[in-house]
């Protein structure tokens, strides 16, 4: 059953933003020792500025990890990341978010039941014989549950930065790979690694055979989700050519999550911190459209004025499920730490934690 966000007292509402902050500021001092507040980069600059460690998804979980002391451990960010930090946390930590409906559309487009589903479809079909037919991998942007399904049949969790690597190992262990939720980072994956198009093919939700044949599900190397992201879907191949027509000097660099024809024309490709680390290492006066979530923009534009960094886009594309965090929810959810009451933890069921974890260790190996 889905978590409930709690109410608000009214009186949050009424503070001006200048007081949540400063009482935010205060909170911290007060839970020095044993509180860790995470932002992943998407965040709004009002949560950012709270952070003890910044990254994405991962590297957020992974560091929290290994931060033993912190008895809470705050994660500005999205329902499937708390997971996974929770996964990953030691025993006496808890995980917390700051708004419980901040979730992540593409994580929902694959529940656990769904995949399930698709699997047992193609056990019937006689495409699925055993584990060396068909290796899962699911992106990080994933719930609990499925990564538990993954961990549990021999796959891997990947990441924006190494889906490629991981997706590379899973076609040396089996013949077939079962990509999702996002059909863009596994497509753009696949085709870096030179994988035909004949033989990837896109599972639809909801249809016999995910809408394809079972001759041209035997062919298939890699077996994509139709899951996506909102926001990476909103650059077009029309963005990128506008900006060169504009700006011939400029650098154009999207994210993975970017559709294959985006990436394509593109003049790099990447994760977040890979976006991050290029603009950085540029020269003072570089040209740069990104594709990517505009909190990561404006922030970037903000690090390095000496450089023109513009959002791909015409349009603002925002992580609206990421926004539900505001500083009003973090001031709140503090307030009740320092009064001894623990709110909006996440807690991953331990047989799922078990096999999930199964699933994240194989990425680390890889």
């Amino acid at each position: 059953m889905p978590l409930l966000q709690p109410d608000i007292e009214e009186e949050y509402f009424r503070l001006a933003e200048s007081e949540i902050f400063a009482r935010i500021f205060k909170r911290k001092r007060d839970l020095a020792g044993r509180l860790l507040i995470l932002c992943h980069h998407y965040q709004q600059d009002g949560l950012f500025q709270f952070a003890d460690l910044v990254g994405d998804s991962l590297k957020l979980a992974r560091e929290a990890a290994s931060m033993h002391g912190p008895e809470f451990i705050v994660f500005c960010g999205v329902h499937f990341m708390a997971e996974s930090a929770d996964i990953l946390a030691q025993k006496h930590q808890k995980v917390l978010l700051p708004h419980l409906y901040a979730g992540c559309p593409m994580a929902d487009m694959a529940t656990a039941g769904a995949v399930a589903m698709a699997y047992k479809d193609l056990v019937q079909a006689g495409i699925v014989i055993d584990e060396v037919t068909l290796v899962p991998v699911t992106y990080v942007n994933s719930s609990a549950a499925v990564k538990a399904f993954v961990g549990e049949r021999g796959g891997s969790v990947c990441t924006s930065s190494n889906a490629q690597r991981v997706l590379a190992w899973a076609l040396e262990k089996g013949e077939k790979v079962f990509f999702f939720p996002d059909e863009h980072l596994g497509r753009n994956s696949a085709i870096a690694l030179g994988i035909p198009p004949e033989q990837i093919c896109v599972w639809h939700r909801g249809e016999l055979l995910g809408g394809n044949s079972v001759d041209q599900l035997r062919k298939a190397r890699v077996l994509l989700w139709d899951g996506y992201c909102e926001v990476h879907m909103r650059f077009l191949p029309e963005h990128v050519r506008q900006f060169r027509l504009r700006a011939p000097e400029v650098q154009i660099m999207v994210h993975p999550e970017c559709s294959a024809d985006v990436v394509g024309i593109a003049d790099r490709y990447g994760s977040t911190e890979a976006i991050i680390t290029a603009v950085k290492e540029s020269a003072a006066g570089s040209q740069w459209a990104i594709g990517t979530e505009i909190n990561l923009v404006t922030r970037l534009q903000k690090q390095f004025p000496d450089k023109d960094i513009q959002l791909l886009a015409p349009i603002p594309c925002q992580c609206t499920t990421m926004d539900r965090n505001q500083p009003v929810n973090l001031l709140w959810l503090l307030d009740n730490l320092a009064a001894g009451k623990v709110v909006n933890q996440i807690r991953v069921p331990s047989e799922v934690a078990i096999k999930a974890l199964k699933a994240l260790e194989q990425m680390l190996s890889i």
